[in-house]
């Protein structure tokens, strides 16, 4: 198995280290494998996790959500349940969207009438 430094994994995944730990301490990864020395080898499952968790942090989900949205993705959960969770999220991002766009077109005609 192969398996990346924690610099090589913030590299290829775009975070920081002490963002690594973070998502390692708040049980959003992992748990991370350690090598004999006790130091930290990523997988690439890890790497995915990490992508997930990124992204959906940049949609807006809070880090109570992610541990929730981890909770149900890991223990017996139906799949209607895992559903109905991203149901849930991906509602209240249509509202933000909706909220942007909204402001766009305001910034816009502001932009037009001053321009």
């Amino acid at each position: 198995m192969t398996t990346l430094t924690p610099a090589a994994t913030a590299d290829r995944t775009g975070v920081s280290l002490d963002t690594l730990r973070y998502y390692e301490r708040e049980g959003l990864i992992g748990p991370i494998r350690r090598s004999a020395g006790g130091h930290r080898e990523y997988t690439e499952d890890d790497v995915f996790w990490i992508g997930l968790v990124t992204c959906f942090r940049e949609a807006g989900l809070g880090i109570a959500d992610l541990r929730e949205f981890v909770a149900v993705l890991r223990a017996e959960h139906t799949a209607q349940e895992r559903v109905a969770f991203l149901h849930e999220r991906r509602a209240a991002l249509a509202e933000r969207v909706a909220a942007l766009r909204k402001a766009m077109a305001v910034l816009d005609e502001k932009i037009a009438y001053y321009g």
